[in-house]
């Protein structure tokens, strides 16, 4: 990983929330690949979830891809 630093503009709000998130000894980065780690574990849930429930007449069966 690169030790380059980054800023990242956020309210007083927003970084209240990532504080209250944010556990000890843990960094803003690690928090913020947790994050991003479950967004993206929820969004393949999602697809997973729209798949299961789709119409089998949707779906194209993978002899045809």
């Amino acid at each position: 990983m690169s030790n380059a630093t980054k800023r990242i503009p956020v309210t007083e709000e927003r970084w209240k929330e990532l504080n209250e998130l944010k556990s000890a000894g843990k960094t803003y980065d690690d928090l913020l690949e947790e994050l991003i780690k479950e967004h993206r574990r929820r969004q393949l849930a999602n697809k997973v979830r729209e798949v299961r429930e789709a119409d089998t007449e949707e779906l194209t069966p993978l002899d045809e891809l």
